[in-house]
């Protein structure tokens, strides 16, 4: 059994593929599977699925869709069931299965290992295959209560991380003429992550577009003043120079590119 977390909540089996089609029964599976192997308590459970509006019955409430929710899982041959009750709450036990967050974050540790060991291709595979597993936001963004809500932005900080990294390998290989749509996109989507404008203006100034990596710069610059009343940050500052005096250059302390690597003439 495989449980999927990156995008809307799926159990996939050999040959099936099911949903929750109960939003409170699809929040406690969510929770327990972000616990997974530890015991959540019938307190925490219950402020994911009711927050402030809890009813006076909802501890009764609780043991029903733990009910519900047991019969989901079980499969044919189970042994054991897979949501055990505790004194203090409950826990999911994975008996052998698979959560999709944990193939994407060993994918992003594989491929930060090979970044830094400049092993580029293997690198943007393994961060390519790691990002392919996201079909959406994450649990397609249920939830409400402090585990799920932090999860979700836990997640989504490392998504960008790993497109960051994946971008950073791409760069190396000299594929920037096609990550320029790709880090619009980025952009578009987190406009205050100030190192995709870094690797736009390279992308740009290395496929022969200058003037509009210097348009970036002051995109970039408009929008954090705009939104936080601080100028770019000094790796930004520092690369809209280079760009201004056409200066190809990398910064070597830990291979992020600044500008283009060709040589100069």
């Amino acid at each position: 059994m495989r449980y999927e977390l990156l995008g809307s909540l799926r159990v996939v089996d050999r040959n099936s593929t099911t949903f929750l089609s109960a939003q409170k029964i699809e929040t406690l599976l969510a929770t327990l599977l972000v616990r997974a192997d530890h015991v959540v308590t019938t307190d925490q459970l219950m402020n994911e699925l009711w927050g402030e509006k809890m009813p006076r019955r909802a501890s009764a409430g609780l043991h029903v869709y733990i009910s519900d929710l047991r019969k989901f899982l079980h499969r044919p041959g189970d042994q054991e069931g897979r949501i055990v009750t505790r004194s203090s709450g409950y826990m999911l036990r994975l008996h052998g299965s698979r959560i999709d967050h944990q193939d994407f974050l060993e994918l992003t540790d594989l491929g930060r290992r090979h970044l830094r060991d400049h092993r580029y291709e293997e690198a943007a595979d393994c961060f390519e295959r790691g990002l392919a597993l996201w079909r959406g936001p994450v649990l397609g963004d249920i939830g409400e209560g402090p585990i799920l809500r932090s999860f979700g932005i836990w997640l989504t900080e490392a998504r960008l991380d790993c497109s960051e990294m994946q971008i950073q390998a791409q760069l190396q290989l000299g594929r920037h003429r096609e990550l320029v749509g790709r880090l619009f996109a980025l952009i578009a989507e987190s406009p205050l992550r100030e190192t995709f404008y870094r690797q736009l203006m390279v992308a740009l100034y290395r496929s022969d577009r200058r003037a509009e990596a210097l348009k970036v710069y002051q995109s970039a610059r408009r929008m954090l003043i705009d939104e936080l009343g601080l100028e770019p940050c000094s790796a930004l500052q520092q690369l809209h120079e280079a760009v201004l005096a056409a200066n190809d250059r990398l910064l070597l302390a830990d291979d992020r590119v600044l500008v283009g690597s060709s040589p100069a003439a």
